[in-house]
C-alpha cells in the first residue's frame, strides 16, 4: 500500500471514529429528557419550528371547567395540554409528560417566557447523568426545543421538541413537551402569570 494509499485509510478510520463519537453524544443527550431517533432535528430541517407533525393534532374541544379562561390544564394520565377559552372551550394539545417515577401535580403559574431557551442541567440531573454538558445554548440541537416557559420555583417546564413521535408518551423528567409548532402557537397565547394545573 501508498504511502498516500495509508494517510487516507487512516483519515476514513479517524472520521468513522469521529461520527460514532458523535452518535454516542447523541444517543447520551437523548437519555436527558427521554427521546427517539429524531432527537435534534429533523434532516433537511429548514429553520422553521416543526421537526414534524405530532400525530395528536391540536384541536378545540368543549371543556367543562370551573377554571377561568386563559388558565392551562394539563392532564398527565390523559397525555393532554387544555387552553381554557371562554364559552366552554379548549385548545388541546398533544404532550409527552414525565416517566414513571418523575410524574408530579399540583398548581403553578408560569414565571418566566423563553425564545430558543439555553439549558442547564439541574443538580439532580447531574448527580443521575455526570456526563452532561454543564450548558447548552438554544438552537435546534437543544432539549428544550423552540420554546419554554418556566413553572413556579420548580424545576419543570412547558416546552418544544424536536421529537413530535414522543408526543403522547411517558418520556421525560418531569417536563411537559409539545411539538415546536404547537408550542409557540402556546407560548403567544399566555403570558407571565398565567396558572397552569396539573393533575
Amino acid at each position: 500500500m501508498t504511502t498516500r494509499g495509508l494517510a487516507v485509510l487512516v483519515a476514513a478510520v479517524a472520521m468513522l471514529a469521529t461520527v460514532s463519537q458523535a452518535q454516542a453524544q447523541l444517543f447520551d443527550m437523548r437519555d436527558i429528557l427521554g427521546g427517539g431517533p429524531g432527537f435534534g432535528g429533523r434532516p433537511g430541517y429548514g429553520g422553521g419550528y416543526s421537526g414534524g407533525a405530532s400525530s395528536i393534532q391540536r384541536s378545540t374541544v368543549m371543556l367543562q371547567t370551573n377554571y377561568s379562561p386563559g388558565t392551562i390544564l394539563i392532564n398527565t394520565s390523559e397525555r393532554r395540554l387544555y387552553l381554557v377559552l371562554p364559552g366552554g372551550q379548549a385548545l388541546r394539545y398533544g404532550i409527552g409528560v414525565g416517566r414513571d417515577g418523575f410524574r408530579w401535580s399540583g398548581v403553578h403559574r408560569i414565571t418566566a417566557k423563553r425564545e430558543w431557551p439555553s439549558w442547564t442541567p439541574p443538580a439532580q440531573m447531574l448527580r443521575r447523568r455526570p456526563d452532561l454538558p454543564r450548558h447548552m445554548p438554544g438552537g435546534i440541537e437543544n432539549p428544550l426545543g423552540a420554546r419554554a416557559m418556566y413553572l413556579g420555583s420548580t424545576l419543570y417546564r412547558i416546552h418544544g421538541s424536536n421529537e413530535p413521535e414522543t408526543i403522547g408518551q411517558a418520556v421525560s423528567s418531569g417536563c411537559f413537551r409539545m411539538t415546536n409548532e404547537d408550542v409557540v402557537d402556546l407560548y403567544s397565547r399566555v403570558s407571565v402569570g398565567t396558572t397552569v394545573v396539573v393533575r
